[in-house]
């Protein structure tokens, strides 16, 4: 599968017959440093700076051969002792371990040679480009960031009035990986911090804060056969349970009577919910933000009274919860968790408290074994034993560089974290007997999420129409977190940050339905300020449409089913670029396409603009046939109708579930 073809001073490695290492003394592929970074963290949020004091390239000395083992040999003047870097193939995917030995050497630069016209894709979740060539992104989880574009108001606004603003790289779910039109991925196994830049159209370049690396590629003809062998590498999500997939989670809040009579008003009004998920079940707090909640993980029985026995009720619904890895000074899990010496510490070997928003909080260190576990316990017997079957897993980003953990820095440890969560979660589900009936889903992410995590949602969307915060964002993020690896997305229905005078109304909580009907799991969330936002139970017209789309979603289950199978068993996301099936397609790779392929036969074009009675769209080569009137097209720019209730959506002709879209026409009129 690959081949290293060497020369005087240079060589070339080539994996499936593709170029994808390439070395000589004008194109070095190596580099080392040394540099100083900074790092300060505001409530989540972080500004990061680096001075790269001293940056050379490195000499190829050769190679060292033993079988199948191959080693090839960097040295440079200013380098005491060489760089060795050892390539080994596993399963058809090449692993390059490489260390440079000496100790004063802090950062590493890698460099992939880069193709005129080649797209570039992945680098974890990613909300405002699709396309990655052209940009640098920081692999570090933090907070999204509200408007998350630096020529916008909503921007300004946050990141003047709480440092918030965000840009286009700022996500909850980095990832060091890439994937290349060319038809290979590239993944960095390292867990420090790191940068994807795509600037140079002559090489793709990772730059990594340490002295070791291990970078795998893979090579395949496909991106089909691509996402396969990275989700082997990274892991897969398991299937979820059918009643995940039908009708829409209804997200309520306020106490027992409210909950269970707003439930009865939807289903009253013809929704079908197959779940309920109650975020502040554990109580509540206000802020300036908002509604926030009380981070003390027990359930709170002035709020919710009886609770346990309407769960227990009806078996038919599922109630989910919420928890983070956070604890509320001066609650009881606090007082414990304190006691046990369970959290991250400071330099001084002080608990370190921090800000999460106007009450402080201490971090569950989840490197120390003890701490983990006990830690699962609070999810198995707080949540679990209430009778969830499901719940928010939220945060994991906000580990600070200079934090103390049993198994290391916060630098070293920060950008692992959400991968520590979610394995936490996982094993509290495992060891309970519930895989494939508990549905826990995160908002932050790491590599090897994927193999812990049950579902990743979007985060904290503005209730807006924009493209880099608000709905159409999150079609981007589906599809470059699908083509990182990670399969299942959805997102909060109408967003969910509501400040500087956003409000969410009727038209954009109806087409953000719509648009995640054709999405694995329809979620509700009444938003950081519900009173300001309309609500799927606000009226009985919000409520008749959302009616509609929770029968439609029901109707689409087995082909949900199916294409979810497909993720679990191959790592295909059930959420793909148009591209996917034909990597020679140009007009496919446009992000302003706002369009995705949901499975092998379903093309998805939802509407993105207020006000819109019709949108323009790309459809891919073949044959495709208008869900809604049954217009059979061609491919290539169209414009249709696009009244609300009928987004515009289209089926491959005579694909294998035909004969269900056609009932789906006949009855959804």
């Amino acid at each position: 599968m690959w081949k290293l073809d060497e020369a005087a001073n240079a060589f070339t490695i080539t994996l499936g017959g593709k170029t994808l290492l390439r070395h000589s003394p004008e194109e070095p592929m190596l580099f080392a440093g040394k540099g100083e970074e900074h790092i300060e963290m505001y409530r989540g949020n972080f500004d990061i700076t680096d001075r790269v004091s001293e940056r050379f390239a490195l000499h190829f000395a050769g190679t060292e051969r033993d079988g199948e083992r191959c080693v090839l040999r960097f040295d440079h003047p200013c380098l005491a002792g060489e760089c060795r870097v050892e390539v080994e193939e596993k399963k058809g995917l090449l692993f390059l371990n490489g260390a440079v030995e000496d100790m004063a050497v802090n950062r590493l630069f890698l460099r992939l040679p880069a193709e005129k016209g080649e797209h570039v894709m992945g680098g974890g979740e990613q909300f405002s480009c699709l396309d990655l060539r052209g940009r640098l992104f920081p692999i570090w989880t933090r907070e999204q960031g509200v408007g998350r574009n630096k020529l916008t108001e909503i921007t300004r606004l946050a990141e003047l009035n709480d440092r918030a603003g965000g840009d286009y790289h700022t996500t909850f779910f980095p990832q060091p990986t890439f994937v290349s039109s060319r038809l290979y991925f590239a993944h960095l196994m390292n867990e420090e911090y790191a940068e994807l830049d795509f600037r140079d159209v002559r090489f793709h370049e990772i730059a990594l804060w340490a002295r070791r690396f291990t970078l795998v590629l893979g090579a395949a003809e496909s991106y089909r056969a691509l996402l396969e062998g990275l989700t082997g590498l990274l892991g897969r999500q398991p299937m979820l349970p059918d009643w995940a997939m039908r009708g829409i989670w209804l997200g309520a809040q306020g106490g027992t009577e409210r909950v269970t009579g707003l439930l009865e008003k939807c289903r009253v009004g013809g929704v079908e919910i197959p779940a309920v998920w109650i975020q502040d079940w554990e109580g509540k707090r206000i802020t300036s933000f908002g509604k926030r909640l009380q981070w003390d993980w027990r359930w709170n029985r002035e709020m919710y009274p009886g609770l346990d026995a309407v769960i227990a009720s009806d078996p038919e619904t599922k109630w989910m919860g919420y928890i983070n890895p956070y604890l509320v000074e001066g609650g009881v899990l606090f007082r414990e968790a304190k006691e046990k010496g369970y959290f991250v510490k400071n330099r001084l070997g002080e608990d370190y408290l921090f800000d999460f928003g106007e009450y402080d909080c201490g971090v569950v260190d989840l490197t120390m074994p003890e701490a983990f576990e006990w830690y699962k316990n609070v999810i198995k017997e707080n949540l679990i034993g209430l009778g969830f079957r499901g719940w928010m897993a939220d945060f994991g980003e906000y580990l600070p560089a200079d934090a103390v953990c049993y198994g290391g820095s916060g630098m070293e440890k920060h950008n692992a974290w959400p991968m520590l969560w979610a394995k936490c979660n996982r094993e509290a589900v495992e060891e309970s007997g519930l895989v494939g009936e508990c549905v826990f889903f995160m908002r932050s992410g790491a590599a090897g999420s994927g193999r812990y995590s049950t579902l990743l949602w979007a985060g904290d969307q503005n209730v807006d129409w924009s493209e880099d915060d608000g709905l159409p964002s999150v079609v981007t993020a589906a599809i470059s977190a699908g083509m990182s690896g990670f399969g299942l997305h959805c997102s909060d229905a109408g967003g969910y940050t509501t400040l500087y005078g956003m409000k969410r109304d009727r038209e954009l909580l109806l087409r953000w339905l719509e648009f995640a009907c054709f999405t694995p799991v329809i979620r509700t969330h009444e938003g950081n300020r519900p009173d300001d936002n309309v609500q799927m139970y606000s009226d009985e017209t919000v409520i008749a449409g959302a009616a509609r789309i929770a029968r439609l979603h029901s109707a689409l289950l087995p082909y949900l089913r199916a294409c979810v199978a497909q993720n679990a068993a191959k790592g295909t996301p059930v959420m793909r670029p148009l591209f996917f099936d034909d990597p020679s397609d140009e007009r496919a790779y446009e992000r302003d396409n706002f369009s995705y392929l949901l499975g092998d036969e379903l093309l998805v074009a939802p509407v993105v603009k207020p006000g819109a009675e019709t949108r323009t769209l790309y459809l891919p080569k073949g044959g495709w046939v208008h869900l809604w009137s049954g217009e059979c097209c061609a491919g290539g720019e169209i414009t249709v109708a696009a009244p609300m209730g009928f987004p515009p959506v289209f089926y491959r002709a005579g694909g294998a579930n035909e004969a269900l879209f056609r009932e789906l026409r006949k009855d959804f009129q």
